[in-house]
């Protein structure tokens, strides 16, 4: 890979993604494969004034042999010190920030047993859940960027060997996250001051509803929480510090309201879960309930993520990409949700961020709920946004307005 655009790739994800303050903690999550780049990343922060940089290794390969060979019951515990270890820094003076680096084999787990993975999954997330709030309130910046590895790289160019697969999607990663041009810091300005105009305009309509059409036989209503407010481009934590959650980010994304989605939504990409390939979804709402589902690949696997628990049948947030997103534009399939939900409009089954309603960030749960916000263990992305898509909204006074034409933007 190009080494400069590497260090700039660091350098940007450090100082503008997670935003890094003086005297912060910076904990990153690193692939054991892509150990280079958290170590990129580490200089950065400490030149970027982190008191310190602790980097938490991972390993999917041997996360495989864990999931085929391990007794469920022990893969399940969480021990009290995973908990705290990541608490003890977001309590500490100086407070911590969040780096997750992905370079996931996107069907790491094929051929194992899905409900074993998916119970274990939920165990997990349950257990950590103290600590999730932190992110998903925006309590402490944080960001979620990716690297090649050559699982992934072959998934994306098969037929290819591995080096050149390799090269090829770092090419990719720098190109869709605008760091090719060599002045990331300034694309990224310009980029977010164009999503959160969108944004804006968005939050002045007063949306009550926004309804979903697409040739392909998508046909959703989706109700908006109350108090809803539109997000994009950017977030602000609780010390102040704006940060970018997701290196790429498109979308413009808001809570719906947990008892007000109805119709049909066709999935228009594969989406990656625990490990294993869902293809071909088709969800039928009723009443924010999903009550019909189908899909050509691993429909067993869709029917267990909606099974997950009692909020994982419904959304918890609606997001609306343009069909002219780099990621889109570039005519590659990811297989990886962080990038492909940014070439698409998507929904996620689930939990909604608290961050999308007005004061939602200091909201318990069952305020949160009251407003229509969605409660799950789980949020799971998946891409439903097609290029002849068109998205009308209802306003509070009556008003229908075109938001989307054509897969664009109409509100510009």
């Amino acid at each position: 890979m190009n080494q400069e655009l590497l260090n700039k790739y660091a350098a940007f994800t450090v100082q503008v993604g997670v935003n890094v303050q003086k005297g912060q903690t910076l904990i990153i999550r690193c692939p054991v494969e892509g150990a280079y780049f958290g170590r990129a990343c580490m200089e950065a922060a400490y030149k970027a004034g982190a008191r310190d940089v602790v980097i938490r290794w991972e390993d999917e390969k041997a996360a495989r042999i864990r999931m085929e060979l391990g007794e469920e019951e022990a893969l399940s515990e969480t021990k009290p010190y995973e908990l705290r270890s990541y608490l003890d820094y977001a309590e500490s003076e100086g407070g911590c920030c969040l780096l997750a680096i992905h370079a996931s084999d996107p069907e790491i787990f094929k051929g194992l047993d899905t409900g074993k993975i998916n119970r274990v999954s939920l165990a997990k997330q349950e257990a950590m859940k103290s600590w999730r709030e932190y992110t998903m309130k925006d309590r402490v910046q944080w960001c979620v960027v990716a690297i090649p590895t050559p699982a992934w790289a072959a998934s994306v160019f098969p037929g290819l060997d591995e080096d050149e697969a390799q090269e090829k999607l770092w090419s990719a990663i720098f190109d869709v996250c605008r760091v090719t041009g060599g002045d990331p810091v300034s694309a990224w300005k310009e980029h977010v001051a164009k999503t959160s105009a969108c944004r804006d305009k968005l939050n002045e309509l007063q949306l009550e509803s926004i309804h979903m059409t697409s040739a392909n036989g998508t046909d959703l209503t989706v109700g908006l929480a109350e108090g809803h407010t539109w997000e994009g481009a950017c977030s602000k934590a609780e010390n102040g510090a704006v940060f970018i959650a997701n290196v790429p980010t498109e979308e413009v994304f808001t809570a719906p309201h947990r008892e007000r989605v109805n119709g049909v939504v066709k999935g228009t990409k594969p989406y990656v879960y625990n490990g294993q390939l869902i293809e071909g979804f088709s969800v039928t709402f009723k009443d924010g309930v999903v009550v019909d589902y189908s899909a050509e690949k691993n429909a067993e696997l869709l029917g267990q993520l909606l099974d997950s628990d009692e909020g994982a049948r419904r959304i918890g947030e609606i997001a609306l990409v343009p069909a002219s997103s780099p990621i889109n534009r570039s005519g590659l399939l990811f297989y990886n949700t962080l990038f492909d939900e940014n070439a698409a409009c998507h929904i996620a089954f689930g939990a909604g961020y608290p961050t999308t309603v007005k004061g939602g960030a200091a909201m318990t749960t069952e305020e949160l709920l009251a407003c229509g916000v969605n409660d799950s263990a789980i949020h799971e992305d998946v891409m439903v946004g097609a290029e002849d898509m068109t998205i009308t909204g209802l306003t509070k006074s009556g008003e229908t307005v075109t938001i989307f034409e054509n897969g664009e933007w109409a509100i510009g």
